[in-house]
């Protein structure tokens, strides 16, 4: 089964880190992919733009430059427009996947052609690779899959294989401050496709102090409101479940660092 790896890179990435991501879905896969699409979200350091050009000496990479940083849900609406191929595997610049990823992806949605997105499991690191902080399981059947997505987000966004035409059915990628992903998730969910969760470790995931500093402040307190509103204009959620993603989900956003933490480690992660 051919299929496209799709990346999004920015000024801000850091190129060792690059480099690694960008060897694990490439030199490290037992199944290689077709193709790997980088979109370049602005102009990119010297350093990033040497390292993707020396990488794509050696393996089958196409480059999507954009003028200007769009942000990731409009870097990816732009990247899956130049796939080739109907099946896509979602990777960031820092993060690494496993040796068997790919391999045990293809074989999943070659035998079940019914499922429309497939993610995993993912470990959180802080700085060393070897050291795992986290695990992040969710939930593996569709049925399961679907009420999950009433409260969380259901995939690992780095894990996921989709097909192309399924993320274009939904309405691709949109801007969405932190929910690009979850956004896009309900409405493929809501037009009735089906989806899967494999229980295997496909990704380990750079987390820490820095990751929630990002998911803390005004912006993303206003961003679940609007998550929250959204999901029940499509009919994921009803009013009820609104208002209770409302009253526990947003204020998680305004909590200092030590509390967040504390919530991240005990309610969302293993």
């Amino acid at each position: 089964m051919k299929f496209s790896v799709l990346m999004s890179s920015y000024c801000k990435d850091k190129p060792d880190e690059l480099l690694l991501a960008l060897r694990s879905i490439w030199d490290d896969q037992t199944v290689k992919p077709s193709e790997i699409v980088i979109v370049k979200d602005g102009p990119l350091t010297a350093e990033l733009d040497s390292v993707i050009n020396h990488f794509a000496q050696s393996a089958p990479v196409k480059i999507v430059p954009l003028p200007e940083n769009r942000g990731l849900g409009l870097a990816l609406a732009e990247g899956i427009k130049h796939c080739s191929f109907d099946y896509i595997a979602r990777m960031d610049g820092d993060d690494i996947s496993l040796p068997e990823r790919f391999a045990k992806q293809v074989a999943f949605m070659e035998q079940n052609p019914d499922i429309s997105i497939c993610g995993g499991m993912i470990q959180e690191f802080s700085g060393s690779p070897d050291n795992i902080s986290s695990k992040r399981t969710l939930p593996l059947s569709d049925m399961e899959i679907r009420k999950f997505c009433k409260w969380r987000s259901p995939f690992n966004h780095v894990t996921v294989m989709y097909r192309k035409k399924t993320v274009l059915d939904a309405g691709n990628y949109q801007n969405f401050l932190s929910y690009e992903d979850y956004w896009l998730w309900a409405r493929i969910l809501q037009k009735g496709n089906r989806a899967a969760n494999l229980p295997d470790i496909l990704v380990n995931v750079r987390a820490g102090e820095n990751m929630l500093k990002r998911r803390r402040g005004w912006r993303f307190f206003t961003a679940e409101i609007k998550l929250a509103k959204k999901l029940k204009s499509i009919g994921i959620i009803n009013m009820s479940e609104m208002l209770r993603n409302m009253l526990f989900r947003a204020p998680a956003r305004l909590m200092p660092g030590w509390l967040l933490a504390w919530v991240y480690n005990h309610f969302c992660r293993k």
